[in-house]
């Protein structure tokens, strides 16, 4: 079994120059949709994972820890596929929560060429199987019944007191150990090329990757819903309801973004669950893997540390960041001293672009922006270009001398970009100072139009 992250550009992030690579195709050819339906906690995020080849979904034993549409692409033989998790349909569910999950589970089986039914082995026929069949029956799509547990000696036997649901062969699986995915996934791809229509080809070249960052509650999925004006993802007043990072390519123009909302980033460790903990890895390997961060600023409250702490992270995962001021419709934030602020604590220098999601407010400024960060964040600087900004640097102010000896700045080049990377060579190593390290930096940021860009400099001895 094989898996890997669609690719979201045709040249992988962080190649160096004359770095040998084949580029990455514009288009892949996809057999299908398949939405991943079931009760809660019949181990339908551990099927996705499994099925993938990797932990793509929040897995806990909490129900209830889906809540959104999660998609996770799957390479099967050669063929690929998209598996689309959901959260568990629990119509007797009281909380508004559990009706807005629900309402996300029937959008994927809108959008979806196959169903497939994921029930407890272990559990038995529950009152939720028969209410997910009925809404599965209604629905009128192919289905695939998937018993899950079903592990052990025992396991083909308790997968058949399914077929009272009417929904054909049940599929005995165990998303724990693995067995029977390898059948199952044979089974996924004959049933998808079978239906008509379900085979596409998707422009998978020059995306621009788009993390929303931010902590909890600032009003990332109201900006992410804005963005692709549809509410793709569940949205609260209640803190921590993004529990995974949920992808969505947008497409104005010419130009494609692939939108990732993420879990809200705690500060304190003490203040995290279990589930948060694994939200916020996924947070991060979001960022990670994306071009640009949005970090959100609540326009309500204003600038607080964790909200520079969360920038910080972002460079750190080697992101071009943008600060964004959500809820401008409330603000009462001075810009002038936010930028100020930000100016003084942040390394990478961001713009700042102010928005709101009731309104619709600096929604088509702020994707501007993101088009332009991302061609200075791609851009290379010539050879002589960064040699003249060096020699500029150096003569505006001179190394200082440790021990009687001064650091001479011989050259430099670009040796790669998505991010930003400068190698300079110097005289003498144990000559430079952190102090002037910074001060070179910003000044081939500055050089560069590399504003809001991570630049990682490559101090080496000649």
């Amino acid at each position: 079994m094989s898996g890997r992250e669609p690719p979201r550009a045709r040249r992988r992030r962080g190649r160096d120059e004359g770095e040998e690579g084949e580029d990455l195709p514009e288009e892949l050819p996809l057999l299908g949709v398949v939405a991943v339906v079931g009760y809660p906690n019949v181990g339908k995020s551990t099927l996705c994972n499994r099925l993938a080849g990797r932990r793509d979904a929040v897995v806990h034993s909490e129900p209830g820890v889906t809540r959104d549409r999660k998609e996770v692409d799957v390479e099967w033989n050669g063929k690929r596929l998209r598996l689309v998790d959901t959260g568990g349909i629990d119509l007797g569910g009281e909380t508004l929560m559990a009706g807005e999950v629900a309402e996300q589970a029937h959008a994927a089986l809108a959008e979806a060429d196959l169903a497939l039914f994921v029930v407890d082995a272990k559990a038995g026929v529950m009152p939720g199987d028969l209410e997910v069949a009925e809404i599965l029956r209604r629905a009128k799509m192919p289905v695939i019944l998937a018993a899950n547990k079903a592990e052990g000696s025992g396991g083909d036997d308790a997968a058949l007191e399914f077929h009272s649901l009417g929904l054909g062969e049940p599929q005995p699986v165990s998303a724990i150990h693995g067995s029977g995915s390898g059948d199952l996934l044979d089974l996924l791809v004959d049933r998808l090329e079978a239906i008509p229509g379900a085979a596409r080809t998707e422009r998978v070249a020059d995306e621009i990757g788009v993390a929303i960052l931010g902590r909890p509650n600032v009003g990332k999925s109201s900006l992410f819903n804005a963005l692709i004006g549809s509410p793709r993802v569940i949205v609260s007043d209640q803190p921590g309801t993004t529990r995974d990072a949920i992808d969505t390519v947008l497409v104005r123009g010419d130009t494609s973004f692939r939108l990732i909302d993420t879990a809200g980033l705690r500060r304190k460790r003490a203040q995290r669950q279990e589930v948060e903990y694994w939200s916020e890895k996924r947070a991060m390997a979001a960022a990670e893997r994306a071009d640009v961060a949005l970090v959100l600023i609540d326009g309500a409250e204003g600038l607080v540390d964790h909200d520079l702490d969360v920038a910080d992270r972002a460079r750190k995962a080697g992101c071009a960041t943008l600060v964004v001021v959500s809820k401008w419709d409330a603000s009462d934030v001075d810009l002038d001293d936010l930028r100020g602020r930000i100016e003084r604590k942040l390394r990478q220098r961001p713009a700042i672009v102010t928005t709101s999601a009731v309104t619709g407010r600096g929604l088509d400024r702020l994707l501007d922006r993101i088009e332009e960060l991302y061609g200075a964040y791609a851009r290379r600087m010539s050879t002589p270009a960064v040699n003249r900004a060096l020699q500029a640097a150096v003569e505006q102010r001179q190394p200082p001398l440790v021990h009687g000896t001064r650091l001479k700045v011989l050259y430099g080049a670009q040796v790669q970009t998505r991010p930003p990377r400068f190698r300079v060579t110097v005289n003498n190593r144990k000559l430079i100072t952190r102090d002037y390290a910074y001060y070179l930096e910003n000044r081939l940021r500055e050089a560069a139009g590399l504003e809001g860009c991570p630049v990682i400099l490559d101090l080496v001895a000649r």
